[in-house]
C-alpha cells in the first residue's frame, strides 16, 4: 500500500466524486480509477459504492480514510521532522491543548522563542485531555496540555503557573446570575452541560454525594459551543473562567462553585520521546520560561 495511493484515496473520499478529485491532483480519471481498483483488489474489499450524487464510502471505506488520515498526519509529521534536522532558524512544533486561559503562558514563551527562531511554526489542535492524549500517544504531536495531573508513569511535565476555577455560566437574566456562588444543591434540579471527562473527575471530586443525582442534559469538549447552548436556554454550563464572553452585551454570567474548585495545568511529552531540533529547544525555552 504506497503512501500516494493513500493520498489519493482520501482525496476521493474529501471530494466525493472522482472527477473532482482527479482534477484537484492533477491526475487523469482513468489512472486515478485504475489506482483505486487495485487499491480494492489489494484489500479485498469493496471502497466506494455509486450514488446519484457521486461516491460514498462504505463501511470498510470510512475505516481506510481513518486510518490514512492517520498515517498522512504521520508521514507530514515525520518529513518535516527530517527537514528540520540541519535547520536551526525554525520549524514545525505540534502541540495538542485543553482550553485554558493559562494558555497564555505558552503563547508568551512562543512569542519570546520566535525572536531567535523567525522561521518557528506551531500547529494548535484544541480539544478534551482524550483527545490530546490520543495525539500525543500517536505521535501525532510533540506536545500535549491538559487540565488534570498527568500519567506520571507514561509522560514527563512541566506545570503551568496558576489555577483554573470553576463556576457555572448561566443567563445573566436568571435568578442564578443573582448569587455570588454555586453549591451543589444549587444544581440539582438544572439541565446541565458539561465535558464527560470533568463529570467523572472534576464534579465527583467536588460533590461525591451529589453527583448522581444532578442532571447532565448535554456534553461537550469545547466550551465556546457549550456556551452558545446556554445562550439559547438549552442548559448551564459548568466549565472553567475566563473562557466565555461574559461581558454586559453577552447576556452571559459566572458564578464560582462553592467550596472552591480548581485545576492545575499541565504540558506533558512521552517519555524517552525523540524530538526535533526545533522541538527540544522550544522545551527548553519553555523550562526556562515557566521556571
Amino acid at each position: 500500500m504506497e503512501i500516494r495511493v493513500l493520498r489519493y484515496f482520501v482525496e476521493i473520499a474529501r471530494c466525493g466524486s472522482m472527477s473532482k478529485a482527479a482534477e484537484s491532483l492533477h491526475v487523469s480519471q482513468s489512472a486515478l480509477s485504475k489506482q483505486m481498483s487495485e487499491l480494492e483488489d489489494e484489500l479485498g474489499k469493496k471502497l466506494f459504492k455509486r450514488v446519484s450524487r457521486g461516491l460514498l464510502l462504505t463501511d470498510e471505506g470510512m475505516l481506510l480514510r481513518k486510518r490514512a488520515e492517520d498515517i498522512l498526519e504521520m508521514v507530514e509529521k515525520t518529513e518535516d521532522e527530517f527537514k528540520e534536522l540541519g535547520e536551526l532558524k525554525g520549524g514545525d512544533v505540534r502541540i495538542a491543548c485543553a482550553e485554558s486561559h493559562l494558555i497564555s503562558h505558552l503563547a508568551k514563551a512562543a512569542a519570546s522563542f520566535r525572536e531567535d527562531y523567525p522561521l518557528f511554526r506551531y500547529h494548535l489542535y484544541s480539544g478534551d485531555s482524550e483527545i490530546v492524549l490520543d495525539k500525543l500517544d500517536r505521535g501525532a504531536v510533540d506536545f500535549a496540555i491538559i487540565v488534570e495531573q498527568p500519567d506520571f508513569s507514561k509522560y514527563n511535565y512541566l506545570e503551568i503557573p496558576g489555577e483554573d476555577v470553576w463556576g457555572l455560566l448561566v443567563k445573566s437574566d436568571s435568578d442564578l446570575a443573582k448569587k455570588e456562588k454555586i453549591t451543589a444543591q444549587d444544581l440539582v434540579g438544572l439541565e446541565l452541560i458539561c465535558s464527560r471527562q470533568s463529570i467523572a473527575n472534576d464534579i465527583a471530586r467536588w460533590c461525591p454525594e451529589t453527583v448522581d443525582s444532578l442532571n447532565f442534559s448535554g456534553t461537550m469538549n469545547l466550551n465556546y459551543n457549550a456556551s452558545v447552548f446556554v445562550d439559547e436556554g438549552l442548559g448551564c454550563l459548568l466549565t472553567l473562567d475566563k473562557l466565555s464572553d461574559t461581558s454586559e452585551e453577552s447576556g452571559l454570567s459566572f458564578i464560582p462553585l462553592y467550596p472552591k474548585l480548581t485545576s492545575k495545568l499541565f504540558l506533558i511529552w512521552r517519555k524517552y520521546q525523540m524530538f526535533t531540533p526545533i522541538a527540544e529547544r522550544f522545551l527548553e525555552r519553555l523550562e526556562q520560561y515557566l521556571a
